[in-house]
């Protein structure tokens, strides 16, 4: 037997839809490939989340929100979808651990970084160029070079600037994030900012570690790295999804059986209050869209 909804994808707005769907009382099916709770466990702290006057540590809201999907009987199935089609008048979700069916899909995949590119990166340090902090929230006496100019290139190194050396390197002169978060990050003493900063080149130093070279307005400059922190916007993950489904979606969400939630689609609108409620509101619209038939038919038949 079908499922009523499967869910891809486990951060808050996943989350929200998959709750607010057994709420309901449908089944659900609500997959998730890497780790429940999306890129939150980056953020340093939430602060426009209604609820916490003081704000709360993004990894804290994240337990506080697995905590509530468990105990409203939420489970979440540790398989990444790799593929989600349309056949038979149901979506088929193929994962490691099988073919699975359902009526209505939520799509809550989320976003993939984009790369730093203008360089190599020797094969020996491919390990130390990464695009998210959650694992290096309790390391301390490092040294971090983080490549951005957005909330997420200040937000990490305020994250990680307390305990750690933190370079943040801007390639052009604008800065896009939050004025706040610029202010913060500027009165911390370990953090440094640079702008019109690029890399040039990666190398293995002596020792074993990463030389970053850049070009700046004053010259050439080299700086010792433990990690290099790529922060320079994140795309729509959604290579999962089948080319026949794509030219069909616009159709299955008209009809209300199909939800892009959350970060997904929401470009420069990426809050964990806007993916909840995306998540909240595409259940709803999945169960009236799934129920109302059944109610018809129950108020024609005692009409007849």
């Amino acid at each position: 037997m079908p499922e009523d909804v499967i869910v891809v994808g486990a951060g808050p707005a996943g989350l929200a839809a998959a709750l607010q769907a057994h709420r309901y009382g449908l089944r659900v099916r609500l997959f998730e490939a890497f780790r429940p709770g999306g890129l939150l466990w980056n953020a340093n702290r939430v602060e426009n989340y209604p609820g916490f006057p003081d704000g709360i540590p993004g990894p804290d809201l994240v337990r506080a929100f697995l905590a509530q999907a468990a105990a409203g009987g939420v489970e979440i199935i540790l398989e990444p979808v790799l593929a989600l089609d349309w056949a038979d008048g149901l979506f088929r979700a193929a994962t490691p651990g099988g073919v699975n069916e359902a009526r209505a899909a939520v799509i809550a995949s989320g976003t993939r970084p984009r790369l730093l590119t203008g360089f190599a990166v020797p094969e020996e340090l491919r390990a130390r160029v990464i695009y998210e902090v959650a694992g290096l929230r309790d390391r301390s006496g490092m040294q971090i070079v983080i490549v951005g100019a957005g909330d997420a290139a200040f937000d990490y190194a305020l994250t990680l600037g307390v305990a750690n050396s933190v370079i943040i390197l801007n390639r052009g002169e604008q800065v896009r994030c939050l004025p706040l978060l610029r202010e913060r990050a500027l009165a911390c003493p370990g953090i440094t900012y640079r702008p019109s900063t690029a890399v040039t080149r990666l190398a293995v130093d002596p020792v074993g570690g990463m030389t970053v070279e850049c070009s700046s307005p004053h010259g050439p400059l080299e700086t010792n790295a433990d990690y290099l922190v790529g922060a320079i916007g994140r795309d729509p993950y959604l290579d999962f999804v089948s080319a026949s489904l794509r030219e069909r979606a616009s159709e299955f969400e008209e009809q209300g059986i199909l939800h892009f939630v959350g970060d997904v689609k929401n470009g420069i609108f990426r809050q964990t209050a806007i993916a909840v409620g995306d998540g909240i509101r595409a259940a709803m619209s999945i169960h009236h869209t799934l129920e109302e038939p059944a109610h018809e038919r129950d108020r024609l038949d005692r009409k007849g």
